[in-house]
């Protein structure tokens, strides 16, 4: 009988408990940090997608790039913004609910 190993469940436990052993409890400030590295992180990322796509570009208009290498690029660019974009609309809803929330 074959036996599908990646889907097994004794894995995740293992990763379960090993991940809570392994967390040390931190302060709401702390997370606020990492959450902002994170987020600058990952802004900074989109930023040098884009201005790959756009160097790019400027490499195929002198005819040293490919068209598939250009569309390649300006396609990674775009998603990674898209992506950006929608994190960015769910933080912002998140937000909204919260402030809705009646205590």
């Amino acid at each position: 009988m074959i036996q599908n190993n990646m889907f097994s469940t004794q894995g995740v436990q293992q990763l379960q408990m090993k991940s809570n052993v392994e967390n040390k409890p931190f302060t709401p400030a702390e997370g606020i940090q990492s959450f902002g590295t994170y987020l600058q992180n990952a802004l900074g990322s989109v930023a040098a997608q884009e201005s790959e796509a756009h160097e790019m570009s400027n490499q195929f208009l002198i005819g040293k790039a490919n068209v598939d290498q250009v569309m390649i690029a300006s396609e990674q660019a775009l998603l990674g913004l898209q992506l950006t974009t929608q994190v960015r609309n769910k933080v912002v809803e998140a937000y909204q609910e919260i402030m809705r929330t009646q205590l």
